[in-house]
């Protein structure tokens, strides 16, 4: 009866993320980012060095940046580190491996390629964010797609109801996906990566696990900001270190990499075969799907903490939406992509598994990489790697399923949650892994497509938020700032802004 009953959640599932992460659904997330990138005039290329000076440069000489605040909201650089530990995990390790893995080398082009774009879905996601924010009954402030959903959408002509069906539909899908991807899956991951490194007993795992996740997440938003901030930081150096040493020992092949991503990326034909034109497809399908599931842009998920900030400009937060993607995709995947390129377990010319790669699972692909240069001591790095990785994500993920619980069922319910997920992990630790991967890939896409819905019918609002931004800070034209949609907030922000001894916050 248990089998009938798993297959049968597999075989609706199957159905669902078919239709989910069908061409419909990618085109979709690669025409709104193609549409912000136009209508904020590719600030991600234009305004390059500026984001940049205002993200990951800020960090070591702008003391608001890193500063913790004695309120309910949290610093700029916790926002983005509780943001990437959500999407810096075992997507940028086990994904990037199964997209090339079934993708070849091209699916690398195609991750890019979403990632470009993806930037200013998520920026545009972190403007709306804090332009739509309010602070709850406990006085933290609370944000996300469901909120610009409700009364950004909800405001246009005849949309009310629209909009508040859809901010109700993205709740449950992303309160369904925190138990999914963002527990469950990566419980799983920690799980058998330690169970196979160490022998240490699946339950054993799962048990400490559900300490060191509800010791963290208990606390809330600031603990776990506060931990996020010290981890990330250290789990994605250490990662970095290690990928690029791999990559230094096997520099020559570098150049026959890239040549094999750019080849592999408009192959006619598939790596396996196939009718022509299947090649492109693939390689194209893999990449944008796995690039997503690893930096969540058009998922609205990072929002729920960006909006938690302490940030008064739309437009800076939204900035560090950009560094987000960039540094989860364009770098941290890129890293894990050269690891399995220059390690020979690809055939580059072929874009196949090598004989070499063939016995080895493609979820091992990076552990391999790491195995052949430093010896058992690399699979040890890579199965930490992963806890870490894994660990960071239940965090983030934790946060953005409080913040849809407490729009579904308001601020005082929001322990019932915390205490729901962290037993959760205990199941995560026995729970069959593909099933839980495959549901929670579907909740992904579930969330993506109101929130994209949100994000097109707001452009303008982006738009003209942007330009405001622009011609304040890089212009400085003397003009009224644009901070939020509600008066009162936007009163409170614009005099707490003119206070400010810092002129870029």
């Amino acid at each position: 009866m248990g089998n009938q009953i798993i297959e049968a959640v597999t075989n609706v599932n199957s159905v669902i993320n078919e239709a989910v992460w069908g061409w419909p659904a990618l085109i979709l997330l690669g025409v709104t980012g193609v549409l912000m990138t136009i209508l904020t005039k590719f600030f991600q290329v234009t305004h390059f060095g500026y984001w940049l000076k205002h993200t990951i440069g800020a960090i070591f000489k702008d003391r608001h940046v890193r500063a913790h605040t004695k309120d309910k909201s949290i610093s700029q650089f916790q926002s983005l580190c509780t943001a990437l530990a959500a999407t810096v995990g075992t997507g940028n390790i086990v994904g990037v491996a199964g997209a090339i893995a079934v993708g070849g080398p091209g699916a690398v082009f195609w991750m890019w390629v979403i990632a470009f774009f993806g930037m200013m879905t998520n920026y545009s996601e972190n403007v709306l964010g804090i332009l739509y924010r309010r602070k709850n009954s406990a006085g933290e402030w609370s944000g996300g797609a469901m909120y610009y959903l409700r009364d950004g959408l909800g405001a246009k002509k005849h949309c009310k109801t629209l909009g508040a069906v859809l901010a109700i539909l993205f709740s449950v899908f992303c309160l369904l996906a925190s138990f999914g991807i963002g527990n469950m899956s990566q419980v799983n991951s920690m799980v058998t990566n330690i169970n196979h490194s160490f022998g240490i007993p699946p339950i054993a795992v799962g048990i400490f696990l559900f300490f060191a996740v509800g010791l963290v997440t208990i606390g809330g938003i600031k603990r776990i900001a506060s931990f996020t901030e010290k981890l990330v930081p250290f789990m994605v150096i250490l990662y970095f270190v290690g990928a690029i040493v791999i990559i230094c020992m096997h520099v020559t092949t570098v150049p026959a990499v890239f040549v094999s991503i750019f080849k592999g990326a408009f192959a006619a034909k598939s790596v396996a075969g196939g009718i022509v034109g299947s090649g492109i497809a693939l390689a194209m399908k893999m990449g944008m799907k796995r690039g997503v599931f690893s930096n969540e842009a058009g998922l609205g998920s990072s929002v729920m903490v960006h909006s938690s900030s302490n940030v008064k400009e739309p437009v800076r937060q939204g900035m560090w939406g950009i560094f987000e993607v960039f540094a989860d995709t364009i770098i941290v995947c890129t890293l894990t992509a050269l690891t399995i390129l220059t390690s020979g377990d690809i055939d580059l010319a072929t874009g196949q598994l090598s004989a070499q790669g063939q016995a080895v699972n493609s979820s091992a692909l990076v552990s391999h990489a790491f195995e052949l240069t430093f010896g058992k001591a690399g699979a040890i790095f890579i199965a930490i790697a992963i806890l870490l990785f894994a660990y960071s994500t239940v965090l983030g993920w934790s946060h953005y399923g409080s913040k849809a619980f407490e729009y579904l069922f308001g601020t005082k319910s929001i322990l019932v949650y915390r205490i729901i997920f962290v037993i959760i992990v205990l199941a995560g630790s026995v729970v069959e892994a593909q099933l839980a991967w495959d549901i929670s890939d579907t909740f992904n896409g579930l969330m993506m497509l109101p929130n994209l819905v949100g994000v097109i019918v707001l452009a303008p609002q982006v738009m003209r938020c942007t330009k405001n931004y622009v011609d304040r800070r890089m212009r400085n034209k003397k003009i009224k700032p644009m901070l939020s949609m509600f008066p009162d907030i936007q009163e409170m922000q614009e005099a707490a802004l003119n206070q400010d001894s810092d002129p870029d916050d």
